[in-house]
């Protein structure tokens, strides 16, 4: 339940900021914090778990259900309470202080800190296509190795750790400079790697279409190529193989995260009773409709164990290799470098907004929680997480990053779609602008479904899962801590 503190902070944290972001600005949050490099490369992955190109796409179709389900639901929590924070403000409501806290903490170490730092590497990564001196092997600092818990940090610095960390921190920097500045770059990054997207889609259909004699044995054997296994192998549809999906889903769930990002600024949304909710609905279903017609495109070009193969799992390069030829890998690393870039613009911008609410609560840094009085933008909140972000790009691989991050994801997806329902429980005479579509059969299959993927994680990827509930449970202890800090630093005033 909230409290009138609660009330009196977010007016004050609302006032603050400015309403400057239009419904296209929305929209673009939503979709560029989406599209980031997954989409290029995930694939590879997911068929090698679930062994079969239909599973592939039921996979990608299932992610994509999930989570245009779960925007639309957002989509009443947003109408309702517009505010800086977005999630974060749900979960206090719903649940109280702790569990919104709790939210924003693993926010700040692991789900957007992590995603910036997955994405920024893949950036630094694609960078290297250009320029061979940007290599994860290029060791510029090496101070050993470091052993926590069984896993092995390595203490250096590649030049592509440079790259990435350069990446994050300019654009914290950039968006220091006010909404507009960061809400402009998304509009044009976002713009181009839509294009970029398509002109993959379009890339494999031209292919097919003209080498009709691969088109006639349907997807999983390409134009002039040769399959040696059946499109449905291993698609059972018993248990085992539901569960090989669920887990193969953290390729596609992640590629397809952040869509939340866009609530985090709804104190800036102009009309967001409205806007929000279209956004989020808009944004996501256009997304992972192209998601899943670009590995259609895939499928046109190559066979099923080619994009199992591909090298470094990079299939859309590969795919623009077998129709362009040799400039087809640096027409694609360019397309992912415009990708992520904008991907990581995205995140950097909306995140801020949360621990800049949380401090407002004084739940986070007091310091977090000022605002740029020239630019009107949360400056410190955007150096605190770029600097976490960075951080965080020393620590693990690519995929090490994403199995910690889609875990925590989802349980916080649940809760709050948990949250919905409770609230309409015990506030039913709220101010509701919008009501989530479908409601509660839709909300209920989503948590239903995302509860069976989370048992999925817990018992086939137990290491990492675990890892990201005990982040989220040393942020029990500090919640307290913060309390106290809070409440004797206003028994000092």
């Amino acid at each position: 339940m909230a409290t009138s503190t609660n009330v009196s902070t977010a007016a004050r944290s609302e006032s603050d900021l400015v309403t400057g972001l239009g419904l296209y600005d929305a929209t673009t949050i939503v979709m560029g914090s989406m599209i980031g490099s997954g989409i290029f490369i995930v694939s590879a992955e997911i068929g090698r778990e679930v062994g079969s190109p239909g599973l592939l796409l039921v996979a990608w179709l299932l992610s994509g259900l999930m989570t245009v389900m779960a925007a639309v639901t957002y989509g009443e929590l947003a109408a309702m309470m517009p505010r800086a924070g977005g999630q974060y403000v749900y979960l206090r409501e719903a649940f109280g202080p702790l569990c919104g806290f709790l939210y924003g903490w693993t926010l700040f170490l692991v789900i957007q800190t992590g995603t910036i730092a997955a994405v920024a590497v893949a950036f630094g990564k694609f960078v290297g296509v250009f320029f061979p001196w940007v290599s994860a092997s290029n060791i510029l600092v090496n101070l050993g190795s470091l052993t926590i818990g069984g896993h092995t940090v390595g203490l250096t610095v590649s030049s592509q750790q440079l790259i990435a960390i350069l990446c994050l921190l300019g654009l914290a920097l950039l968006n220091v400079f006010g909404l507009r500045t960061g809400a402009w770059v998304q509009n044009i990054f976002t713009t181009l790697k839509v294009a970029a997207l398509l002109g993959v889609i379009a890339i494999g259909f031209a292919w097919r279409g003209a080498h009709e004699s691969g088109a006639a044995a349907g997807p999983g054997l390409a134009a002039g190529g040769s399959s040696s296994q059946p499109f449905w192998q291993g698609a059972h549809w018993d248990l085992a193989t539901l569960t090989i999906i669920s887990v193969a889903l953290v390729g596609p769930l992640f590629s397809s995260d952040a869509w939340n990002n866009v609530t985090f600024t709804g104190a800036e949304v102009i009309n967001p009773k409205r806007n929000l909710p279209l956004a989020l609905f808009l944004g996501t279903l256009t997304v992972c409709g192209l998601y899943l017609i670009c590995n259609f495109a895939y499928f046109h070009v190559l066979t099923f164990s080619q994009i199992i193969h591909a090298p470094e799992d990079r299939v859309a390069t590969l795919a623009a290799q077998m129709v362009l030829g040799a400039k087809g890998a640096g027409l694609m690393a360019a397309a992912i470098m415009i990708s992520t870039f904008g991907c990581i613009n995205g995140l950097t911008l909306a995140g801020a907004r949360v621990y800049y609410a949380m401090a407002k609560d004084g739940l986070f840094f007091s310091s977090v929680g000022r605002v740029n009085r020239k630019y009107h933008s949360p400056a410190i909140s955007l150096l605190f997480q770029g600097v976490w972000a960075a951080l965080l790009t020393l620590t693990g691989t690519y995929n090490e990053l994403l199995n910690y991050v889609i875990f925590a994801v989802m349980l916080f997806y649940i809760l709050t779609i948990a949250g919905l329902f409770w609230l309409r429980h015990t506030r039913p005479d709220a101010p509701r602008p919008y009501r989530a579509v479908g409601y509660p059969v839709i909300p209920a299959l989503y948590v239903l479904f995302a509860v069976f993927v989370e048992w999925a994680l817990l018992t086939h990827k137990a290491a990492q899962s675990v890892t990201g509930l005990c982040i989220v449970a040393v942020g029990i202890p500090v919640y307290y801590l913060w309390r106290r800090r809070s409440r004797g630093q206003s028994d000092n005033q």
